[in-house]
Parts: structure tokens; C-alpha cells; sequence
């Protein structure tokens, strides 16, 4: 891959990204982290997030310059804080309201509030989607320069709530379309600098995996009738052999329930990655920016290792190991980010977009990532 811009030579012997932290840099950071939101019952996790993303992007190369982030605990703290405060009468309904007005007979405008409430929470995931998204470019810098976003993301909650629905109505079997059209519409009001995103992701080759992950309980089922037989056969023969005059199917019942409920969720497990590492590579790859082009190089068998080295981290610390989850999910990105085209330095000017200033307030309420 060669990324030239004028006067500079940037070829790369693998990518233009680059990755240059270790955990033993991290552990500090994350241990230190750790106990200060512990201590403060959990309200320095903002600022515990602002020096996560300072390390990770510092350590982070493009070519021939780091990235910067310069977002800070304070103001995602305050973005939290109205966020919370909006949402808080809802969520106090919805916990203790609606109970009193069951008990009191009104059962139907109490479910017909919370029918509206839980849309609207729906709703405003897809605002925090959108923004959060907004927000992590505004706070990014390049050589100088930030991205950003159109401003709003009020537009992008509602076609989020309508294709959601529309994906999962028609028997789920448009899921992959909804993915990919959020995605694409997100991308395409992202910029960075002057040079603007472009998303063209499409669901080739994602339909059939899709497919195969609303099958696999079925397929599991299918699979699993011989292995159910062969087991209640070995219970009547082990009956007979301990002299009874009947096999005790009970226990074989359970054991045969127990491996399909372990097989059905090993091999949904399994095409699920199989399918989210497909949609990964297709929406990066058919992402532009100005003369840029990514791709995306993780495989089923990296997002595989990637979990099962999440697992094995997690269980083998007793928990602990959750502090470097981020550190591993980001390096991982970055180590299978790539890109290619024609980047001048010199023709970069500002982005025109005005920084967001909402900070990941709905993000945060509602604990989802900007990707």
C-alpha cells in the first residue's frame, strides 16, 4: 500500500495506521482508572474515558503524525448530567409509576405511556449513535486538523427507529439492509478537515450469512436428533444394566436439553462472528474520504481470538482484566485498519462543521459505542 501526499513519501510497509502502545504502558493508567471510579462510586469513569482515549490515540500513528484527542472528562461528565436529567422522569415512570397506575385500574394508559416512553427511548438511541459518533471526530486531530459532523442528529433518530423496525418486521430477514444504510447515512454527514465521508456499503455477501444465523437453532435441532435418541438409549441401557426394569429418562432428558441449548448457542456464537467480521469488512471497505480509501483485514478466525482472549483475560484475573478490554479492542482496530490513496498535507484546511458540544451525554445514559 503507498499513501503519497506532496513532498512526503508515506509508504508503509504494512499500513498507514499504526499502533505503537503496549498493556505495560496501559496498566497504569488502567489500574489507576479503576480505583478512582471505584473511590468516587463510579463519576470519575468520564475522566477515566478522557485519558483512556489520550493514551490510545497518542499511540496511534497516521502516516507520519500521532492523532490527538482532546475531549475531557468535565465536559462528557456535564453532557451525562442534562442527559440524565431529561430522561430521569421517564425512567422513574417506567419503574414506579406505571406499577401505581396498574394498581389504581388505569392498566391501559398506563402501558399506552410506556409503549410512547420506550419508543422515544429507541428514538433517541439512534440521536446518541449519531452523536456520539460526531462528538469522537470533533475531538480527534490530525497535523492540526479535526473532523466533525452536520449538526443535529434529530433527522438520523428517526431513521433509525423506522429501519430498526423495518429490519426486524419482515422475520428479521432485513436486518443487514437496516445496518448498512445507518451506517452509510451516518458516515456520509461525518467529515474530516475540509474532505467530507463517503459511505457506498451494500449487503452482498451478508444476506446469506444473516440467513444462516436465523437458521441456526433449527440447524442445531436438526443435528441433534441423533445424539438426543443415542442418549435416552444409553439411559434405558444403563437402567437395565443397574437391574430396573425401566431407564429413568429423566437425567438423559436434561442432558440431551442441556447440549442443544450448548450447541444452539456455540454455532450461533460462531456464524455470528463469521457474519459481524463480514459487515465489518464491507461497510469499512466502502469507506472514502477525499482520495482515501479503507479496508478493513480481520478475518472470522482474528475476531474469534480477539473474544476468546477477552474470555480468557476476564476469567483468569477474576474481573479485573475488564480494565484492558479497551486497550485490546482498539489496538485490534487499528492493527487491521488500513488505507490508500493520495493525502496533501498542504490543501488541508479546518473543519467547517462547528464542534459538538453534547459530549456523549445520550451515549453515556444509554451505554452505547459511536461504531
Amino acid at each position: 500500500m503507498n499513501i503519497e501526499r506532496q513532498g512526503f513519501d508515506a509508504a508503509a510497509p504494512d499500513s498507514a495506521f499504526r499502533f505503537t502502545g503496549t498493556w505495560r504502558e496501559f496498566a497504569p493508567i488502567a489500574f489507576t482508572n479503576l480505583l478512582l471510579t471505584i473511590v468516587t462510586l463510579g463519576i470519575y469513569r468520564f475522566w477515566a474515558r478522557a485519558r483512556e482515549r489520550r493514551y490510545l490515540w497518542s499511540r496511534t500513528e497516521f502516516i507520519d503524525d500521532t492523532l490527538e484527542w482532546t475531549g475531557t472528562g468535565g465536559e462528557m461528565f456535564k453532557g451525562f448530567v442534562v442527559v440524565m436529567a431529561l430522561l430521569l422522569p421517564g425512567i422513574l415512570f417506567l419503574r414506579f409509576g406505571m406499577q401505581a397506575m396498574i394498581l389504581r385500574g388505569q392498566a391501559e394508559m398506563a402501558g399506552l405511556i410506556a409503549a410512547v416512553l420506550y419508543i422515544g427511548f429507541f428514538y433517541l438511541m439512534g440521536v446518541a449513535r449519531y452523536r456520539a459518533l460526531r462528538y469522537r471526530l470533533s475531538r480527534t486531530y490530525w497535523h492540526g486538523i479535526r473532523g466533525g459532523g452536520d449538526p443535529g442528529g434529530w433527522g438520523y433518530g428517526w431513521s433509525y427507529l423506522w429501519k430498526s423496525v423495518a429490519g426486524w418486521f419482515a422475520l428479521a430477514l432485513l436486518v443487514p439492509w437496516s445496518m448498512t444504510q445507518l451506517w452509510n447515512e451516518r458516515w456520509n454527514r461525518m467529515s474530516f478537515g475540509p474532505h467530507r465521508f463517503e459511505s457506498f456499503a451494500d449487503t452482498d455477501g451478508l444476506i446469506g450469512r444473516w440467513i444462516l444465523i436465523l437458521l441456526s437453532p433449527f440447524l442445531v435441532m436438526l443435528a441433534m436428533i441423533p445424539v438426543v435418541v443415542a442418549l435416552i438409549f444409553l439411559g434405558a441401557l444403563a437402567g437395565f444394566a443397574a437391574g430396573g426394569s425401566a431407564a429413568n429418562p429423566g437425567l438423559m432428558t436434561y442432558v440431551a436439553v442441556l447440549a442443544i441449548v450448548v450447541a444452539t448457542y456455540g454455532l450461533l456464537a460462531f456464524i455470528g462472528v463469521g457474519y459481524f467480521a463480514a459487515y465489518a469488512r464491507k461497510v469499512i471497505d466502502r469507506l472514502e474520504l477525499g482520495d482515501l480509501r479503507f479496508a478493513f483485514t480481520a478475518g472470522s478466525k482474528d475476531w474469534l481470538k480477539l473474544f476468546l482472549g477477552h474470555v480468557a483475560v476476564v476469567v483468569g484475573t477474576l474481573g479485573i482484566g475488564f480494565v484492558f478490554l479497551s486497550y485490546r479492542n482498539w489496538s485490534f482496530f487499528i492493527r487491521h485498519l488500513e488505507a490508500s490513496g493520495d493525502v496533501e498535507l498542504e490543501s488541508l484546511t479546518q473543519s467547517p462543521d462547528t464542534s459538538a458540544t453534547d459530549a456523549e451525554g445520550l451515549a453515556s445514559a444509554f451505554d452505547i459505542g459511536a461504531i
